[in-house]
């Protein structure tokens, strides 16, 4: 997981819990409850990588990341020394964080209109 592909991974599994769900089934707590459980994951898996936990190895490792920051940061896209993070970094981590919900939501929000 990574700041860059994290945003579509919520989105996309939004999209595909409604398309596959059955509207009797998607109440507003069936909603919510997916949603916990979908968050409680990513958050998870992805603050764990940029706090670089040492078991995050095996997920950044194969992407030949530096560490779970590096790859958190720039998912072998950009060329942020992610090892000199400092507060306005932390910050800016804190606040992509804090959009993951907004990108789940839209996923499930969007296929529910279609209907």
């Amino acid at each position: 997981m990574s700041f860059l592909i994290d945003p579509a991974l919520l989105y996309l599994g939004g999209r595909t819990y409604a398309a596959t769900t059955p509207a009797e089934e998607r109440t507003r707590a069936n909603d919510l409850k997916v949603a916990a459980r979908t968050m409680a994951v990513f958050y998870g898996v992805s603050v764990g990588l940029y706090l670089d936990q040492e078991w995050t190895k095996p997920i950044w490792r194969p992407v030949r990341a530096k560490s779970g920051r590096d790859w958190m940061i720039n998912s072998g896209v950009t060329r942020f020394d992610a090892a000199k993070a400092g507060r306005r970094t932390h910050k800016l981590a804190a606040a992509i964080f804090a959009t993951y919900p907004v990108w789940l939501w839209l996923g499930m929000r969007g296929r529910r209109r279609a209907r």
